[in-house]
């Protein structure tokens, strides 16, 4: 039998029972008491999810490294996901987050786990969801940095209530951040390496330009463009701030419970798909609708439509 913790424990045990519950989830996600699991934790959600994405050397871990100091100075507990480029000769994460993250290890407010994207092609493992649903119940905010592929990118917004994409200066004008299709994503745009005084203007003066071509969607909420230097600490609070105000943002309008709904969504279809087809998905698309609308939690949601789809 799995050694799989209940989510009280999780929440008072630290370290070392966030890192079991974990290991479970990955070992045995199909056991009953894992999904039981998950499923009290997305009942019990409480922390804000923050998707960081953007293409490799950007500088993401730097900047999280500074986000870090920055909430744990406040106060709040950070969980960090890094998803990272698979090894072929183990199949594990490539990178690791010892080499990118610089934490103290006696501090029980920040937890990091880094996890392989294997052969998922949108930046994300397939177990990034099922981890950030735990962490969401445990910590004040969870941080998911993606690998940064290009398109694929625009995944981590099926699993994150704010989305920030990074660039850096000279890496393309407008019409290329267009082609890219990364523009409909964001909810706040960074540039980083700002001491670069002339080509960070002219970066940030290129997203401003693609966020103005780019068709308006259906929310209220306009994207900010912001200039962060993270050797330098410049402009880590005010990109802190706009992450305090869109989930302020997303409370108020009502827009983070749809939010979290086109997330289960999401999840639910991948994983019927990946086992039994479009075919398959096809046989329970209305089960699923109807389940993420009456607000069920979708790890046991998923092991029932599993069972009856068609093989």
């Amino acid at each position: 039998m799995p050694d799989i913790p209940a989510l009280a424990d999780i929440s008072t045990g630290g370290k070392p029972v966030l890192a079991r519950a974990l290991a479970a989830v990955e070992q045995h996600r199909d056991d009953p008491a894992v999904i039981a699991l998950l499923d009290a934790a997305w009942g019990a959600a409480r922390g804000h999810v923050i998707g960081l994405t953007g293409p490799p050397g950007v500088g993401k871990s730097t900047l999280i490294n500074v986000l870090l100091k920055h909430w744990r100075q406040q106060g709040r507990t950070v969980g960090v996901i890094a998803v990272d480029p698979t090894s072929r000769k183990t199949g594990g994460a490539l990178l690791g987050d010892r080499t990118r993250l610089s934490t103290d290890p006696e501090d029980g407010g920040v937890f990091v786990r880094s996890m392989a994207a294997r052969d998922r092609l949108g930046g994300l493992a397939a177990l990034t969801l099922p981890a950030m649903v735990l962490m969401r119940a445990v910590f004040d905010l969870v941080l998911i940095e993606t690998v940064g592929i290009g398109q694929s990118e625009t995944d981590v917004s099926n699993v994150a209530d704010t989305v920030i994409f990074c660039i850096q200066p000279g890496s393309g004008d407008s019409l290329q951040f267009m082609k890219a299709g990364i523009m409909e994503v964001p909810h706040i745009v960074v540039v980083t390496k700002a001491d670069m005084q002339a080509a960070a203007r002219r970066a940030r003066a290129d997203v401003e330009g693609a966020l103005g071509l780019a068709e308006p969607g259906d929310s209220e909420w306009l994207v900010p463009v912001l200039g962060v230097s993270a050797a330098r600490n410049d402009g880590i609070d005010a990109l802190a701030g706009e992450i305090d105000r869109h989930a302020d943002w997303l409370a108020k309008s009502g827009e983070g419970a749809p939010v979290r709904a086109r997330q289960a969504n999401h999840w639910l279809r991948e994983i019927v798909r990946e086992q039994f087809g479009l075919r398959g998905l096809a046989s329970v698309s209305d089960e699923i609708e109807a389940g993420v609308r009456a607000g069920a939690a979708p790890f046991s949601l998923a092991a029932g439509l599993i069972r009856m789809t068609p093989k």
